[in-house]
């Protein structure tokens, strides 16, 4: 098979597999809380990162690890997976799929605010058009979703806390990003090592229930399809391909795919203002990605 087709095999199977949590949570939700969901995702993704690590014979390369990179890992194992996920799997509990969904996609706009703070670098003039258009998508979904819900099923709160969520989880990617020495594999399982631990020394505090093989299965649906095998198969797309803007691309897919399977599986109606919010979030994050750096470089000429 040609890489760049195995590189688009490898990006549709994540696109795909992202696509279908968002209903995967809410189904895992009726009957788990969400501290007990992240504990069995997490066992879950835990064990899938450990079988590839011993495949790929990378299981080795921890042992060279330094003092200061276990603390690191440590602290990020608290971010990623134990604070993003309860405070997310929290957001879903309280709004509707199609809500928390876009809005917690928001991410990429919140890294390019939280870059610009932290490398004291202002944010070019043209990307704040992309950066408006993204928070006005997000004020639509919300505004939308408040006036078509009754309040018992609208969330201020959960909305509040799934921007929240999406800002911790641009925090992540920016502290990420300077940590590049490490494998990715090997980083992702060290997060969910530590991140795991924390949470099972926390199961006899806050307790933990499991009444069914099918809840038990829900969780480890999210565990597989939210973090082990997109993360995977995404990360192989990227090496493998000669053009990572197509597949960084296909990602937009998601949350649109997203819609469909919260349509026919939750029986959500969902509402204009969630697609016309959702284009307006994608579309200024493309925006922002792709043309407006163009145009930049155009200008600076």
């Amino acid at each position: 098979m040609e890489k760049n087709t195995k590189a688009i095999v490898y990006a549709s199977v994540a696109v795909l597999s992202w696509s279908t949590v968002a209903t995967a949570f809410k189904v895992a939700l009726k009957n788990l809380t969400y501290f007990e969901l992240l504990v069995i995702a997490s066992c879950t993704a835990l064990c899938i990162f450990t079988i590839v690590l011993i495949a790929q014979k990378k299981l080795s390369l921890i042992c060279s690890f330094k003092p200061k990179q276990w603390l690191r890992f440590a602290a990020f194992g608290l971010l990623n997976p134990v604070a993003y996920y309860l405070i997310m799997f929290k957001a879903y509990s309280l709004l509707p799929a199609q809500i928390a969904q876009p809005i917690n996609y928001s991410w990429p706009i919140l890294l390019l605010i939280l870059m610009a703070v932290f490398t004291h670098r202002p944010i070019p003039a043209l990307k704040y058009v992309g950066l408006v258009v993204s928070l006005l998508g997000v004020a639509f979904i919300s505004f939308g979703a408040s006036s078509k819900l009754s309040a018992a099923d609208f969330s201020l709160f959960g909305v509040l806390i799934d921007l929240l969520s999406a800002l911790l989880w641009a925090i992540y990617w920016m502290l990420n990003s300077k940590t590049q020495e490490t494998d990715a594999m090997v980083a992702l399982f060290m997060n969910f090592f530590f991140g795991t631990l924390y949470l099972l020394i926390a199961v006899p505090f806050i307790g933990f229930h499991l009444d069914s093989l099918p809840t038990l299965f829900s969780g480890m649906y999210v565990g597989a399809f939210e973090i082990g095998i997109p993360f995977m198969c995404f990360g192989i797309a990227v090496r493998t391909t000669d053009n990572p803007a197509l597949i960084n691309q296909l990602c937009y897919l998601a949350p649109f795919l997203s819609l469909v399977f919260i349509h026919f599986i939750l029986g959500e109606e969902i509402y204009l203002s969630t697609y016309v919010g959702l284009v307006l979030i994608v579309g200024g994050i493309v925006f922002n990605q792709y043309w407006g750096d163009k145009k930049l470089k155009r200008f600076y000429r």
